[in-house]
C-alpha cells in the first residue's frame, strides 16, 4: 500500500519548475488530441501559438486579453499565499462592470472627463464590496470562502442577466439583453488606430509595480505569507487572522471589479452577458501557474492569453469544438496541481495492518 507523505523540505527548483513540466504535459496530450481530431498536432500548434502573432491585431489581442487575466490574478495572488481561497472573481469582475455601466448610463451624453476615472472607482467598489460579503461570512460565521464566492458569482451573474433584460435593456437594441453603446467619455482611449487595445493595460501594469513592490518590501504581505505557511508561528507572533480575511477578499475583489470597469470602458463598450469568457475562472490559474509571484503571473497571463486567442483561431481555421480552449485551461491545471503533489509529497510504501480480530 503506498500513500502520500509530506516532504520535510521541498525542492525550491521542483517547485519553479512545475509550472514548464505542467506546460510540457499539456501540449504533449493536447498533440494527443489534435491526432484523434484528424489535425495534425504541428499545424494545430501553429495556429495556436504563432499564427495569431504574425500581425499587430494579434498582438494587439494578446494584450487585451492578457491584461484582464493579470490583473484579477494579482489580487488572488494576494490571498491565496494566506491560504484564503477566493474562488469568485468572476462575480466580482460582473459587479465591478455592472457599477461602472452604472455611472456610463446615468451620465449618458455628459461629456466631461471625470466619468471615466468615477467609472474605474465605482468598479473597484463594486468588486470590493462582492469581496466584502464572503470576508464577514468567514470571520463572523466561519463560512467556507471558496463557497460563498462561488455561490456569489451566481448571483452576480443573475443580476447581470435580470438589469441587461429589463432596466438597463437598449430600447435600441433589438431586443438583446445588452445596455446602450456608452459615449466617448466612458471609454479607454485606442492606443494603436485600427487596433482594439486601449489604455486600460495601464491600470494593469501599474497593479502589477504596486503589488511587486507590496509583496517584496510590505511586512502585511509577510503576515499573510506566513499565516498561509505556518498558522501556529503567525498566531504566535501576534498576526490577525481575521484581518488576514479582510485584506484578502477585499483585494481581490477590488482587482477583479477593476479588471469588469476596464472590458465595459474598453474592448466591449457596453453591459452584456458576454462580457467575460470567464476571466474571473481562468485568473486562478494564471495565479498558480505563475508561482503567486507578481512577475511569473504577467508570463502566465500571457500564456493563458495565447490559449485564449489560439482556441479562437483553431475554430475559425481547423474547425476545432468551441470547448478546447476550456480543455487546455483544465488540463494545464490538472497537470500543475499534480507536478505540486509530487514537489511537497512523497509516495511511501505501508504495509496494510491488520485488525486484532483477524490477527487473532
Amino acid at each position: 500500500m503506498q500513500i502520500l507523505e509530506p516532504r520535510a523540505n521541498p525542492s525550491k527548483v521542483m517547485q519553479w519548475a512545475a509550472p514548464p513540466i505542467a506546460i510540457v504535459l499539456t501540449l504533449l496530450i493536447g498533440a494527443i488530441l489534435f491526432w484523434g481530431l484528424g489535425v495534425s498536432p504541428l499545424t494545430a500548434f501553429y495556429v495556436f501559438f504563432i499564427e495569431p502573432l504574425e500581425t499587430s491585431n494579434g498582438w494587439s489581442e494578446l494584450f487585451l486579453k492578457a491584461s484582464p487575466l493579470i490583473l484579477i490574478a494579482q489580487g488572488l495572488a494576494l490571498g491565496f499565499r494566506a491560504r484564503i481561497y477566493n474562488i469568485g472573481a468572476e462575480g466580482q469582475l460582473l459587479m465591478g462592470a455592472i457599477f461602472a455601466s452604472a455611472i456610463a448610463i446615468w451620465c449618458d451624453g455628459i461629456d466631461a472627463w471625470w466619468v471615466l476615472p468615477l467609472m474605474i472607482l465605482a468598479g473597484a467598489i463594486g468588486g470590493g464590496l462582492w469581496g466584502l460579503l464572503p470576508a464577514w461570512l468567514k470571520t463572523h460565521f466561519n463560512a467556507e470562502e471558496t463557497l460563498t464566492t462561488l455561490m456569489l458569482t451566481y448571483i452576480a451573474t443573475l443580476f447581470l442577466s435580470w438589469l441587461v433584460s429589463v432596466p438597463w435593456r437598449d430600447p435600441g437594441g433589438s431586443n438583446f439583453p445588452q445596455s446602450i453603446m456608452f459615449g466617448d467619455p466612458a471609454l479607454f482611449s485606442m492606443m494603436f488606430e485600427g487596433l482594439r487595445v486601449n489604455t486600460s493595460v495601464f491600470i494593469t501594469a501599474l497593479a502589477v509595480l504596486i503589488f511587486w513592490v507590496f509583496v517584496a518590501r510590505s511586512r502585511t504581505a509577510f503576515e499573510l505569507a506566513v499565516g498561509g505557511q505556518a498558522p501556529a508561528a503567525s498566531r504566535y507572533a501576534g498576526f490577525s487572522a481575521r484581518r488576514a480575511v479582510w485584506l484578502s477578499l477585499i483585494i481581490s475583489g477590488v482587482t477583479a471589479g477593476l479588471a469588469g470597469a476596464a472590458e465595459v470602458a474598453g474592448p466591449v463598450g457596453q453591459l452584456t452577458l458576454s462580457l467575460s469568457p470567464g476571466y474571473g475562472y481562468a485568473a486562478i490559474i494564471v495565479a498558480w501557474v505563475g508561482r503567486l509571484h507578481p512577475i511569473g503571473i504577467v508570463l502566465s497571463g500571457f500564456l493563458m492569453a495565447m490559449i485564449y486567442i489560439g482556441g479562437d483561431a483553431g475554430q475559425v481555421s481547423l474547425q476545432l469544438p468551441s470547448a478546447i480552449t476550456g480543455l487546455f485551461q483544465g488540463m494545464l491545471l490538472c497537470f500543475l496541481l499534480g507536478a505540486d503533489a509530487f514537489v511537497n509529497f512523497r509516495l511511501k510504501r505501508r504495509k496494510p495492518t491488520l485488525a486484532k480480530g483477524a490477527a487473532a
